[in-house]
C-alpha cells in the first residue's frame, strides 16, 4: 500500500486463537482486544466469509454467513473478571454499505445467552451510528441508545470509527476527525457482567440487521482513547490490529488510485468546546450543535461562517468548593488524556488539585506548599508541567519554588525541579523562537522590594531550567507575556518599592536574545495585567490594588482607586490609555467571551472598611468600551478563572478572606 500506511500503522501485535492469544484478565488490564480475530478463523476457512479487496484494502464480508459462525463466548477473553471495563474504546474500520432509509444493521453485540437481553451493540443506519448497552438499578434494566450523525459514512469509502467510553462521556472520532463529543444523561455502568455472554460480529444473533458492508478491523481497547494512538492517520490506512486472514495480502493499488483518493472537506460534529484547528483540521467545518454554528479551520483559528448568536443572560452559583485554606491564586488547566483539573495556591503548608468528575470539581491530589501565591501550567513537548510560587520560606529557612512534572504512571504530579525564589508571587511560562522560558516575579527580600526578578531558560541537554537573565522589579506580583506581530513582550506588575504604592511598572520587548524595556505605565499597587484581543485591536488591564505612601496617612477610600485599560496604538509603536474603571483594591482581571460577547470580570478585594463586596462582569459595548452588566457577591476575592467544559461555560473564583472558592455557571440564551 502507500508510504502512509507504512508511517501510519501502529504495531501492537495482537496474538490470535490458535496462536497463544493473550486473554483478557484482571479489570485493570489494559491490552487491545482484537474482536474480529476472535472470530474469524486465522485461515478465514467459515462458511459464508469471504475475503474482498477493495480500494486496495482487504476486508471481510459476513452477510452470507450464519450469525452463530461469526461468534464466540465472552468466556474465551473475560478470563478472571467477567465485567466489562467502564472505560474503553472500540475501533472498527469498515466500508459501509449503502443502506435504503430506516434499515439497521449490526456491526457487533454482545447478548446474554439465556434471556437473548442485548448487553452492548454497535448498530449502523444511514444516516446515524448508534451504541448501545444495558443499564440496571433498583428500578430495573433498561435499554440505553447514544446517537452519532454519520453522514459522511454514505460515500461508498474505507472509514475508520474510534468510539471512546467514559461514564457518561462518548466520543466518536472518524478517520482522525474532529471528534464529536457527547454527554449523555445515563452513564454507561461500572458494573457490565459477561458472564454468559456471547459476542456476535456483523449480527445481533438473529439474521435480520446483517452487516452487509466490508469489515477489516474491530478491537477494544480496555482504559484508552484510542484516537490517540492512531491518529494522525486516515481511512484504512488506521490499523491497530487486524485478523491474520486479512495480514499480508496487501495487493496492489489499480493505476492511479491516489487519484481516486477522496480530497474534501469533512464537517465534524460537537457539543461544548472547540475541537483542535490545526493543520489536520485545516479547511475543515465545524458545527457546534449546543450553539448551532458553523465554523471553519483557517489556520489555526475557527472562524465563523453561520452561527446562532449565544449570549450571556445570568449567572448562577453552581458549586462551593470548600479548600484546604485561604486561596490566593487558582490554575484551570487540561492534561491530555487525563482530563480537566484546578491546582488551588493555598495560604497553610498544603495546597490542592481539584479534577472535573461529574460534572463537579472533586479533590485529587495535595501538595505540601509554603502560603502559595500563585500555579502555572506549562508543555515542553510532551511533557506536563506545574510550577507554584511559594511566599514562604521552608521550615528550615530555605526560600525556594517548586516545578512539578505529571507521572503518566502515577497519574499525579511528582517534584521536578526546586528553583530559588524569594517571596515569590507569580510564574509566567512562555516560548520564544522555539525555546521555553519560565519568569519568576520576586516580591521581596526580607524588608527590600527592589530586587531582582529572574528569567529561567529549559535547557533540552540537562532537562532543567537555569538562570538566564534578571530584571529590577519593585514587589513584583505578576508577569504577562503575549506576541504582537513579530515582537514578543513581557510586562510586569510592580506593586511596592518599600515607601510607596504609586511605581512604574514597566513592559519589555525581545531583542537579540534577552528583553529590554520598551515602554512604562505609572501603577498604584499593580497586582495583575491581563493581555486580551477584540478583533484585531490588541489590550493590557492593569488591576490596581491601592494608593498608599508612608509619608501620608492611610486613608479608607485609598482602596477605591481607577483601574486602567490601555490599547496598543500602531502608528505610535506605544499602548495609550483606552478605559479607566473604578475598583476596590483589584487584583484580577479575567478575559472572557459568550459567543460574539466579550466581556471582563474583576476581583475586587476589598473598599477600605469590608471585604465582602461586589466583584463586576463588563462587556465589551464597542465606543462605549467595558459596560458593567453584572455585580458578583464575593469575598476577599483574589482570583478569577474563566473554563469551558461540555456542558458549558463557568467562572470561578477563591477567597482570600474564607476557605471557600466557588464555581458560577454562564447561563446563555
Amino acid at each position: 500500500m502507500s508510504v502512509l500506511l507504512t508511517l501510519c500503522v501502529v504495531l501492537l501485535p495482537l496474538a490470535t486463537p490458535g496462536q497463544g492469544a493473550r486473554r483478557w484478565e484482571p479489570c485493570t488490564d489494559l491490552r487491545p482486544l482484537d474482536i474480529l480475530a476472535e472470530a474469524v478463523p486465522p485461515d478465514g476457512a467459515a462458511s459464508g466469509i469471504s475475503v474482498t479487496r477493495v480500494q486496495g484494502a482487504l476486508g471481510l464480508q459476513l452477510s452470507a454467513a450464519a450469525p452463530h459462525a461469526v461468534s464466540f463466548p465472552a468466556s474465551r477473553i473475560f478470563v478472571r473478571c467477567d465485567l466489562f471495563p467502564e472505560e474503553f474504546s472500540i475501533v472498527v474500520t469498515l466500508k459501509p454499505p449503502s443502506l435504503p432509509p430506516k434499515k439497521n444493521e449490526y456491526l457487533f453485540s454482545v447478548v446474554a445467552e439465556g434471556p437473548d437481553a442485548l448487553l452492548l451493540g454497535l448498530r449502523y443506519s444511514p444516516a446515524r451510528l448508534h451504541f448501545l448497552f444495558l443499564r440496571e438499578d433498583a428500578a430495573g434494566a433498561w435499554q440505553t441508545r447514544v446517537s452519532f450523525r454519520s453522514p459522511a459514512l454514505m460515500d461508498s469509502q474505507w472509514h475508520t470509527l474510534v468510539l471512546a467510553v467514559s461514564e457518561d462521556s462518548f466520543s466518536l472520532t472518524m478517520d482522525c476527525g474532529i471528534p464529536v463529543d457527547i454527554t449523555a444523561d445515563v452513564p454507561f455502568p461500572a458494573t457490565l457482567s459477561m458472564q454468559g455472554a456471547r459476542f456476535f460480529i456483523g449480527s445481533r444473533r438473529r439474521t435480520k440487521g446483517l452487516f452487509t458492508g466490508l469489515v477489516r478491523q474491530l478491537v477494544l481497547l480496555p482504559g484508552s482513547d484510542a484516537a490517540a494512538q492512531l491518529c494522525p492517520c486516515r481511512n484504512a490506512d488506521i490499523v491497530l490490529s487486524i485478523p491474520p486472514v486479512l495480514q499480508g495480502l496487501t495487493g496492489r493499488p489499480s493505476d492511479n488510485e491516489v487519484l481516486k483518493y477522496p480530497y474534501e472537506t469533512n464537517m465534524k460534529v460537537t457539543l461544548g468546546s472547540p475541537p483542535p484547528c490545526t493543520k489536520v483540521e485545516d479547511a475543515q467545518f465545524w458545527f457546534d450543535a449546543g450553539r448551532k454554528g458553523l465554523y471553519l479551520c483557517v489556520g489555526s483559528e475557527w472562524v465563523s461562517v453561520l452561527a446562532a448568536k449565544e449570549k450571556l443572560d445570568y449567572v448562577e452559583e453552581y458549586q462551593s468548593l470548600h479548600t484546604n485554606s485561604e486561596t490566593l491564586g487558582l490554575e484551570v488547566f487540561i492534561v491530555p488524556e487525563a482530563g480537566l483539573f484546578m491546582a488551588t495556591a493555598n495560604r497553610k503548608a498544603t495546597s490542592a488539585i481539584y479534577k472535573w468528575m461529574d460534572g463537579k470539581f472533586a479533590s485529587y491530589q495535595n501538595i505540601p506548599t509554603q502560603q502559595a501565591q500563585s500555579w502555572r501550567q506549562f508543555t515542553i513537548g510532551r511533557k506536563v508541567f506545574l510550577a507554584v510560587a511559594n511566599f514562604d520560606p521552608n521550615e528550615k529557612g530555605q526560600e525556594f519554588s517548586v516545578i512539578y512534572k505529571w507521572s503518566q504512571r502515577k497519574l499525579r504530579f511528582t517534584p521536578y525541579q526546586r528553583v530559588p525564589t524569594h517571596s515569590a508571587r507569580d510564574w509566567e511560562a512562555f516560548e520564544v523562537a522555539g525555546e521555553h522560558f519560565l519568569a519568576v516575579a520576586n516580591h521581596r527580600e526580607g524588608d527590600n522590594h527592589n530586587i531582582d526578578s529572574v528569567i529561567y531558560k529549559w535547557n533540552p541537554r540537562t532537562r532543567l531550567f537555569e538562570p538566564n537573565q534578571t530584571i529590577a522589579t519593585c514587589g513584583a506580583y505578576d508577569w504577562e507575556f503575549f506576541t504582537a506581530g513579530p515582537y514578543s513582550f513581557l510586562v510586569v506588575a510592580n506593586a511596592f518599592n518599600g515607601t510607596s504604592t504609586k511605581v512604574q511598572s514597566h513592559l519589555y520587548v525581545w531583542l537579540l536574545g534577552s528583553f529590554h524595556l520598551f515602554q512604562s505605565f505609572l501603577t498604584f499597587g499593580a497586582a495583575d495585567w491581563e493581555v486580551f484581543r477584540i478583533g484585531d485591536r490588541l489590550f493590557l488591564a492593569v488591576a490596581n490594588s491601592h494608593s498608599y505612601d508612608v509619608e501620608m496617612q492611610l486613608q479608607n477610600d485609598s482602596y477605591v482607586i481607577n483601574s486602567v485599560i490601555y490599547e496598543l496604538n500602531v502608528s505610535a509603536q506605544m499602548f495609550v490609555k483606552f478605559q479607566e474603571i473604578t475598583t476596590c483594591s483589584a487584583l484580577d482581571w479575567e478575559f472572557f467571551s459568550v459567543g460574539e460577547d466579550y466581556f471582563l470580570v474583576v476581583a475586587n478585594s476589598f473598599d477600605g472598611n469590608t471585604f465582602l463586596v461586589n466583584s463586576i462582569i463588563y462587556r465589551w459595548q464597542g465606543y462605549e468600551g467595558f459596560v458593567a452588566v453584572h455585580s458578583l457577591p464575593t469575598f476577599g476575592c483574589r482570583d478569577w478563572e474563566a473554563f469551558r467544559t461540555a456542558a458549558g461555560s463557568y467562572l470561578v473564583y477563591s477567597s482570600a478572606k474564607e476557605p471557600l472558592s466557588r464555581v458560577l455557571r454562564l447561563r446563555t440564551g
